[in-house]
């Protein structure tokens, strides 16, 4: 309704703000801001437009807003005010607007609930916010939580599907807070049902902690069914820094998320980063088939009687975005291992591929390197890319490496330096997560 001198509405009729229950794609701070804006330049045009009156009513703003934004007609007293109070409350509904707008939309009101559980605390001794770091998991808000662990030692499975987790443990070393389970695929229904911590969300991170299976400590490692992973990992852009991930056989699992022997070549990859991590056990205890690079991580090989292998990988094809990367890391072996009879690596698939860059090997390091899956029964290192780059130490043998073995030059290692290797189609640069 246009409001002049000549035809103001009655000053009787009035109008109420009904409450209802915001939908899911509510935003309350855009509302507010228009509201604001709405009200003020209704306000402030009302007031101009009444050249002759001493004062105005509400109900002639409310007209001139409409009442059909507010829901409807009911109940509310007419107010009336001066000219000069409608324009001073029409700068100051302005200044609000223009204060309000300033607001990043991480502050939004909306979102009160979100800040307050962004930030959970866990501890053992009952202190934090949770005994147990699944309960956690479970009450952190769809979109990720920060979630603080304090020393001790957690008995339990993680199942983390939810993006932009974060576990921090707040010890002085990872030794300090520890989540350990000894589950196995022989009892659990295969390998990829044993992992203590199992993630398969985007964006994850962790520092600072132990994931384990110590199923081995109370169980004779068998040829079958002994398979007990620390950690599966299938989900996009994670970066581990400061962790040990201890097991013995199939200690850590980083593949892709749903790729197949039928449907490679198409699949997104899953892409990882560790840092400074400790990775322990002793048969493919580093397998999959995910773009993995490992920096400045020491390898430790555990003891078995047969030796061991380092990693399976399991890339499916030649054109598959799957390989295993470790730039500057130290390959060790615990007190008591068959030295001279632990690989580099055997393929899981046909077309393994994996890079030792800049690397320390200790003796434990058979002088051949890498080594078949199945001795007279499979070729696979006839199609699987096995390379390194200026490894020392007493395992870096190069004359008696596997014939198959390619030794790159400084120009062909270039891409598989962190930044290139993992930047990805969203420029991701793991290495500025810290």
């Amino acid at each position: 309704m246009h409001i002049s001198h000549l035809d103001r509405p009655n000053p009787t009729v009035t109008a109420c703000l009904p409450f209802q229950q915001a939908p899911s794609n509510f935003n309350l701070k855009n509302f507010i801001g228009s509201t604001f804006l709405m009200l003020a330049s209704g306000i402030f045009v009302a007031a101009h437009t009444c050249r002759h009156c001493a004062e105005f009513s509400w109900t002639a703003v409310l007209n001139r807003l409409g009442a059909r934004h507010f829901g409807g007609i009911s109940t509310m007293r007419s107010i009336s005010i001066s000219r000069l109070d409608i324009t001073l409350m029409s700068i100051l509904l302005a200044n609000i607007v223009t204060v309000y707008a300033a607001i990043p939309t991480s502050q939004n009101p909306t979102n009160i609930t979100l800040s307050k559980i962004r930030t959970i605390h866990v501890s053992a001794d009952g202190s934090g916010d949770f005994k147990q770091i699944q309960q956690a998991i479970d009450a952190a808000p769809a979109t990720g939580a920060l979630i603080l662990v304090g020393e001790g030692t957690y008995r339990e499975v993680l199942h983390i599907d939810k993006p932009n987790i974060q576990l921090r443990g707040t010890g002085p070393a990872p030794s300090k807070t520890v989540i350990v389970n000894d589950r196995n695929a022989l009892e659990n229904g295969g390998t990829f049902n044993s992992a203590t911590v199992n993630v398969s969300g985007g964006n994850f991170y962790a520092e600072n902690m132990t994931f384990e299976n110590d199923y081995n400590t109370t169980h004779e490692q068998k040829y079958q069914g002994s398979q007990a992973l620390a950690l599966s990992l299938t989900g996009d852009r994670a970066v581990l820094r400061n962790m040990h991930l201890l097991g013995n056989q199939d200690t850590l699992f980083a593949a892709n998320k749903h790729c197949t022997d039928q449907d490679h070549d198409n699949c997104k990859p899953s892409r990882s980063y560790f840092f400074n991590c400790l990775i322990a056990g002793n048969v493919d205890f580093i397998f999959g088939d995910g773009d993995a690079v490992f920096d400045h991580c020491e390898i430790r090989s555990t003891v078995h009687a047969a030796g061991g292998y380092l990693t399976a990988q399991s890339r499916r094809s030649p054109t598959q975005d799957s390989a295993y990367v470790f730039n500057h890391c130290t390959l060790t072996a615990e007190p008591g291992s068959t030295f001279g009879q632990i690989y580099l690596g055997r393929p899981w698939r046909p077309y393994a591929k994996v890079i030792f860059i800049n690397s320390e090997m200790g003796a434990h390091i058979a002088p051949a390197g890498w080594h078949e899956w199945h001795a007279g029964e499979t070729h696979s290192l006839d199609t699987a890319y096995y390379a390194e780059y200026k490894s020392t130490g007493p395992g870096a043998t190069p004359s008696q490496r596997d014939p198959h073995t390619k030794f790159l030059t400084s120009t062909e290692v270039a891409q598989y330096e962190t930044k290139t290797f993992l930047r990805g189609n969203d420029n991701w640069d793991p290495t500025a997560i810290k």
